[in-house]
């Protein structure tokens, strides 16, 4: 089964300053790493959330919750997977991670609301 091509915001976020950075985002992270066949991108979606929320890395996060729906996890799902790593990435962290979910589901439901795209 061949991984759809998943769009990275690293060019529009750090073109101009970070190139390099780019690229690697771009060519590494999104075209080889994101694309191996081993693990589905569903299964790739939830450890990267599960990282992001046990290093306290909520910048990172909108995106990837965007990303994880686009992968076939649901919102549910997604906040099942918070509530689970309360206990193991600590409380505080999963609570700010839940903050951020339910901004971007709300900011979701609001597009969906106004005929636009997710």
């Amino acid at each position: 089964m061949k991984h759809r091509k998943i769009v990275s915001n690293a060019r529009e976020s750090f073109g101009n300053i970070a190139p390099t950075f780019v690229r690697y985002s771009e060519e590494v992270l999104f075209e080889d790493v994101w694309r191996r066949e081993q693990l589905s991108l569903r299964e790739r979606s939830l450890l990267t959330i599960s990282v992001l929320v046990t290093g306290g890395l909520t910048g990172q996060l909108p995106y990837h919750l965007r990303l994880a729906k686009e992968n076939g996890l649901t919102e549910e799902e997604l906040i099942e997977a918070l509530t689970h790593l309360a206990f193991y990435a600590g409380w505080p962290r999963a609570a700010s991670a839940i903050q951020v979910a339910k901004d971007v589901f709300e900011e979701n439901s609001e597009r969906r609301n106004k005929g636009q795209c997710n």
